[in-house]
């Protein structure tokens, strides 16, 4: 693909890395702040530390230069450090050492909380030579390893295993400069270099790791360059955990940009929305991407008429959403309350993505200036614009990215107008999932049906092309289609959406999981405060009912109310409805009440059944909770293995 970059004495690179001495070695970027670390002190106090250009550089030279010390090229590296500008300096230093690098959340190092299984996955999948912590969490972990009260004993061989290499001692002398830098003597990740393994979401399925190439994440973060005209006058600010999919993405965008970077972590926003606010009045940020979730929820707890500090959202050009669905609704809403200060309806940059992307696929965003507003299909917002004819952009006739909508069944592209998977073709396709050979070719070994085509990327989403400008809508994923008793097929997140609005004064946005067992619906939907009259919790499982039969003409047959926190999400605040159905029959779900509906009776009655027997032998022996049997109906559940599905990004 052929880019038109900003200065044409700065030809575009074949890695992010190679992006970084050339900004750095520029007289108007070395003093330039590339990354600037926020952090939320209280209401009033925001404290921020800054990495510049030049500094990010040579530390970056010298922690590459420290790893290959107890290392050598190509061997993999499990970073678990907490957000922040360290972070961002042990993922570029592990670039340019040509290591591969995995960063995930550190869980606490006293493994108490039952928080250790996806490290355990990561270390058993990736096998890493080492991994890099701060000296406390090195201590810790080896406090936990040789304590008695040590019980998980593969945990604690797969933490023996592993060179630990303190990041406080990579950073002891990195205030060295690096002034003398050229092409031909870097020794950092190649184009086809693996340079980094990240997992999926996990929101249909078990996290997954997938193989990302250097060269495919510098082709992604370029295209979103283009996509988002992300120039070194642009200001990002980010609160999206740093470790995969959309966060880390905007790390690397930021330095191939030479833009600046504004970071937070997510428990800060969490904690208090209106630091996002802030952050972008006071940084005056060009661009910002956030989860749709993050519309409604700063609408109800941005605090704008409280704190000090000022609200202006003038200076934003790009606000990014991801995680689709995208309902038009809480867009405008979002837009309606903030229009007064400042923000552009022009802004709403609706985006989507996938981690077998790399990250960025498309959005349906176009440059200011063009007086545009964007349809609706179905209560959402288009992802993409895919232009008249071939699938590819009216402005991108060059472009080597291809979407194309395909009839699951048969394999041949569907019609504009009619749902079928989303494929993607693209540079930035990663290169498959690591130790999942047949799933590899499934997944990122597409081709159409009868016609010779190029290898597509199967990305387990539903969406639809409508329109003279064939607009692409992401319409729900595939795994969680629900097939009604009519013959059917509906969205999970439809269901969940009317359930919420019907009593939103009583249950948790975000929160609600709707999923079919036994040809029956369930809604399993979180409470914002448990207790409560019986008869006040029955009138609000009722509401469910009768507004999502009115709203959606679907029965559901079973409420289940819990408590806050019950229902399953990922680390970017997607719903994960297959694990909260396992969680539900396997007896872990905080259940308040259950209500059954109709014509469903005889299921529903079997299901409150299987419900009830899991909660009540919960613990009592090695194969209860494991496979539960509804007698009167003959129906047979096995519970003891999660599913494997496509799984996306999106991303975050």
């Amino acid at each position: 693909m052929n880019y038109e970059n900003y200065d044409p004495y700065f030809p575009d690179q074949p890695v992010v890395d190679l992006y970084l001495p050339l900004w750095a070695n520029l007289p108007s970027f070395k003093s330039k702040p590339a990354f600037v670390w926020a952090e939320d002190g209280s209401t009033t106090v925001t404290k921020c530390s800054t990495l510049t250009y030049a500094q990010l550089n040579n530390s970056v030279q010298y922690i590459s230069s420290q790893l290959l010390f107890p290392l050598q090229r190509g061997d993999t590296v499990v970073i678990l450090c907490s957000p922040g500008l360290e972070l961002v300096e042990l993922i570029f230093g592990c670039q340019r050492a040509g290591l591969v690098c995995v960063p995930i959340i550190p869980p606490d190092p006293s493994f108490a909380q039952d928080n250790h299984h996806h490290l355990v996955r990561v270390l058993s999948q990736t096998k890493p030579k080492a991994a890099i912590a701060n000296s406390g969490y090195i201590k810790s972990v080896r406090r936990y390893v040789s304590s008695s009260s040590a019980h998980n004993v593969s945990l604690c061989g797969l933490l023996q295993k592993l060179r630990w290499i303190s990041s406080d001692d990579l950073k002891e002398n990195n205030n060295v400069e690096y002034s003398k830098w050229s092409l031909s003597s870097y020794n950092g990740c190649k184009q086809d270099d693996v340079y980094l393994i990240q997992y999926t979401s996990g929101a249909t399925g078990i996290p997954k790791p997938v193989l990302v190439r250097a060269g495919s994440a510098a082709h992604n973060v370029r295209t979103a360059r283009k996509a988002y005209d992300l120039h070194p006058n642009s200001v990002i600010v980010s609160w999206l955990p740093q470790y995969h999919d959309c966060g880390l993405m905007f790390l690397l965008l930021t330095i191939v940009s030479g833009a600046t970077c504004v970071l937070t972590s997510p428990t800060a926003f969490v904690n208090r929305p209106r630091l996002w606010l802030e952050l972008i009045a006071e940084f005056k940020a060009t661009c910002t991407p956030v989860p749709s979730f993050t519309l409604p929820l700063v609408v109800k707890r941005g605090g704008v008429d409280k704190g000090s500090k000022p609200i202006s959202l003038r200076s934003m050009k790009n606000l990014i959403i991801i995680n689709e669905p995208i309902y038009k609704a809480l867009v405008d809403e979002f837009v309606d309350m903030f229009r007064p200060f400042g923000l552009n309806p022009l802004s709403i940059s609706p985006s989507y993505g996938l981690a077998e992307n790399c990250t960025f696929v498309s959005t349906s965003w176009r440059r200011e200036g063009e007086n545009f507003s964007l349809p609706s299909y179905n209560k959402l917002l288009p992802s993409a614009r895919l232009g008249s004819g071939t699938g590819k952009g009216e402005e991108e006739e060059e472009d080597d990215v291809d979407i194309i909508v395909v009839n699951e069944d048969t394999h041949e592209p569907a019609e504009d107008e009619v749902e079928g998977e989303i494929w993607v073709s693209s540079p930035s396709n990663a290169s498959g999932y690591l130790g999942h050979p047949s799933l590899t070719r499934e997944v990122f070994q597409g081709r159409l049906n009868n016609k010779v085509s190029r290898c597509f990327v199967r990305t387990g989403d539903r969406g639809i092309v409508r329109g003279e400008e064939r607009y692409l809508f992401v319409i729900g994923r595939c795994p969680d289609i629900i097939k009604l008793q009519n013959g059917k097929e509906t969205h999970p997140h439809y269901i969940e959406t009317a359930a919420y609005n019907s009593c939103p004064q009583f249950l948790r946005g975000g929160c609600l999981a709707a999923f079919e067992i036994s040809r029956t619906l369930l809604l399993v939907a979180e409470l914002q405060r448990t207790g409560g009259e019986i008869r006040v919790l029955r009138k609000v499982c009722e509401g469910i009912r009768k507004a999502v039969l009115k709203e959606e003409n679907v029965d559901v047959g079973l409420v289940l109310l819990v408590k806050s926190g019950s229902v399953p999400k990922t680390s970017s605040g997607k719903i994960q409805r297959w694990a909260a159905k396992n969680k539900l029959l396997e007896g872990e779900m905080k259940l308040v009440m259950q209500m059954q509906f109709g014509d469903h009776c005889h299921n529903s009655t079997s299901l409150a059944r299987i419900i009830s027997y899991a909660n009540e032998d919960k613990g009592g022996g090695e194969d209860k909770g494991k496979k539960i049997v509804a007698e009167d109906t003959g129906l047979s559940l096995s519970l003891s293995n999660a599913p494997i599905h496509l799984s996306l990004v999106s991303s975050l």
